[in-house]
Order: C-alpha cells, then structure tokens, then sequence
C-alpha cells in the first residue's frame, strides 16, 4: 500500500510540473506531438532537434529539480513487484513452454533495432519470448562485412548460422537521436569527436545521399528521410555478409526494413528483393501499415 500510494502521490507532484510549466495548456492549445504521454516523467521536453549527444549533456540539468522527489521512490521495490506479476500472470499459466525454452531457443525472427527506450521491437512488433532474437544499438545500423567485428554483426553471425532464423528485420524509427547526432556532425570535428558521434558516422553515406537530395528541406525534414536511408543501407550491408548473402539467394532468409513512427504509429516496410537475371540486389515493396 505504502508503495501505491508513493506512486500516486508522485504522479500528482508531476502533474503539477506540467501544470506549472505550462506544458499541459501549450498541448491542448496546438495538439504538439512534441508532448510524450507515454513518458515516464512529465517533465521539460527536449525539443525536437535534440540528438544523442546534445541529450547526454542536458539530462542532467533536466533532471536536477526532481532529484529530490526521486529519493523517496523505490524503484527495485518496484521492479520486484513488476518481476512477481510477471511470474504469477505469465510464466506460471505457461509454465511448459517457459520451460522448454530455458532448455533451448528456436526463433525464427532476428531484429536489429535502435536502443532507444521509446522503440521496443518486442513490445511494438508483438512477439513473445523465444520468437526473436534482438540485438539493439545506437540508431539501428549494420556495418559492412568490411568494417570488422562489432556487437551487432557477432549476434547476426549467431543468429544465422547457428539458430537458422529465417528473417532478419532492421527496425528504425522517427527521431532518432542517433540519426540527429549524424546529421548534426561536422567532417573537421571527427578527431574531437564522442563515441556516439564516431559510431552513427557508420551512416555517413546515408547522411551524404540525404543531404544531397533534400538540402531544400528542414533539418527536421532531413532527419527524417536520413532515418530511412539509414535503414536501406543497413539492409543492403547485411548481404556484404556471405554467409547471409548465400541463404538469401538460396531462400533460406528473407530481409525487410522497417521504420516506425512514434508520432502516428504507423509502420513503413520494405523488402530486399534478388533480381536472378542482374544477380543483384534491390530494396522494393514498400508497404505501410497504420
């Protein structure tokens, strides 16, 4: 009880922010998609064209006015009680199948999504424990075979090779702060630069072929149609793999690109096609879902 009520009383501190700060008035005056109800603190926002990085620096001025209410919340008191409701509602009443996968996995599905906390393939695509094999980094990229070994492609090695997964899925998603911090990055500062800047330069080239295209366009605008570029690009890396490339040509894996839109949920998808008379790939059927 004594935890409830800390939970209400918090909720009611922070609606007060929100009153206070004017955020609640500012959504219902302009609909603002900027406002996050899913949030977990309604809190300052960061504007739209924060990215990774400029976000790292600001959290921590963001935050400091709660720092004190935080004190009196028990956040792995909390999580205890997430864990239990999770043992009583779903393992226990499919207690076989939990054990069987404690003995062994059989996906049929590997996901490569971003890391952000917005952006849970499991949670958005619907798939239960065992159907996919997830890996997740910054802003969802795949480097080429070329590149060397990283976290994402040791995982695809695993994924394919041994657990034969018969889809891979690269999942992007709308503001994407990895993409933002692309996009925000200059060429001369790269000696200088963090590790999130010097990983997302992994999609330099979809940065250029965006840039190229849509200079005309707003920055937010730009970032936007980067994050699909980046997609394409990381579909088409995956067959520099020759171990994906021989199954995709045999049929054994199918690849598809998608990109969620957190601001109307809705689902854009694509699929890596092999053209056997050019013997060559090609990203096509484009679908939306919304």
């Amino acid at each position: 009880m004594a935890l409830a009520l800390g939970g209400r009383a918090r909720r009611l501190v922070y609606g007060t922010l929100v009153h206070q700060n004017g955020c609640l008035h500012k959504l219902q005056q302009t609909g603002s998609d900027r406002f996050q109800l899913g949030e977990a603190k309604a809190i300052r926002l960061l504007p739209r064209r924060t990215n990774m990085v400029q976000e790292l620096g600001m959290r921590e001025e963001f935050m400091q006015p709660n720092r004190e209410l935080e004190t009196n919340y028990d956040f792995l008191g909390e999580m205890r009680q997430r864990f239990l409701r999770f043992k009583r509602q779903k393992y226990l009443p499919e207690i076989e199948k939990f054990q069987a996968l404690a003995i062994a996995q059989s996906p049929k599905v590997m996901v490569i999504g971003c890391a952000d906390s917005r952006v849970c393939p499991s949670y958005v695509l619907g798939f239960q424990p065992g159907e996919a094999f997830t890996i997740r980094n910054v802003a969802n990229l795949v480097t080429p075979v070329q590149n060397g070994p990283t976290e994402t492609n040791s995982a695809l090695e695993f994924a394919v090779t041994t657990l034969l997964v018969e889809n891979i899925i690269v999942m992007g998603h709308s503001n994407c702060g990895g993409i933002a911090a692309l996009m925000n990055h200059q060429s001369h500062q790269e000696q200088h630069s963090s590790l999130v800047e010097r990983w997302v330069m992994n999609g330099k080239a979809a940065k250029l072929r965006t840039q190229l295209a849509s200079s005309h366009l707003s920055f937010d605008e730009q970032c936007r149609n980067c994050e699909k570029e980046s997609i394409k690009d990381s579909v088409m890396n995956l067959i520099t793999y020759p171990w994906i490339r021989d199954r995709v040509k045999r049929g054994e894996v199918k690849i598809h690109g998608c990109y969620y839109n957190l601001s109307d949920c809705s689902l854009e998808k694509w699929r890596l096609s092999l053209d056997k008379n050019e013997n060559g790939f090609h990203i096509t059927d484009r679908e939306i879902w919304s």
